[in-house]
């Protein structure tokens, strides 16, 4: 199963979403994991096709059942990966691309250690923070907490992650380059 499953990991805003987006569709073989989240859906996202939206009873109901490879409260949400996704994907022979926050990354690395890790950076929190602000999705209040969060992910990520590879997200199409790299050579 060695490189099969790569997991991205990065704050809110350092860009993993738009990474993914440009270039998995270049390799059909890879398939993206949909999370499991309480967050309500944002413009424009679908159930089962973004993310699985559950209620806080059902979420729960999942980590109750053993459903899930991980699990975190992120944000006041909950996100998990549901593990029959990953173990049939698996079994149809694709590779899987994830994308957990560090804390989660720690708990799927528990289930599998083989597992390729991806750091994705900004350049600097100033720039994260204008990026949050642009997107102009959140309040200033849910902004603030994302800031507060993405400084204790990336320490946490710095010491205690098992990161293979990181990419400083500082030109979109020099950082898209570093992820095909990585996913073709993997």
């Amino acid at each position: 199963m060695k490189n099969k499953l790569f997991v991205m990991s990065a704050a809110s805003g350092a860009g993993k979403t738009t990474l993914k987006d440009l270039v998995i569709k270049e390799f059909p073989d890879i398939q993206y994991s949909i999370s499991a989240t309480t967050r309500p859906p944002r413009a424009g996202e679908k159930n089962g096709v973004h993310y699985f939206f559950k209620d806080k009873e059902d979420f729960l109901k999942m980590i109750e059942n053993d459903e899930l490879v991980e699990w975190n409260e992120v944000h006041g949400n909950y996100y998990g990966t549901p593990k029959r996704f990953v173990e049939e994907t698996l079994a149809a022979g694709n590779r899987v691309l994830f994308d957990l926050d560090v804390f989660g990354k720690i708990n799927f690395d528990k289930v599998y250690p083989e597992s390729t890790g991806i750091l994705i950076l900004p350049p600097s929190i100033e720039v994260l923070k204008q990026r949050l602000h642009s997107r102009a999705t959140d309040t200033e209040k849910v902004i603030n907490l994302r800031l507060e969060n993405a400084k204790k992910e990336m320490d946490f990520a710095r010491i205690h992650g098992k990161y293979e590879y990181t990419i400083i997200n500082d030109d979109l199409e020099k950082a898209a380059n570093e992820l095909r790299k990585i996913l073709k050579i993997s």
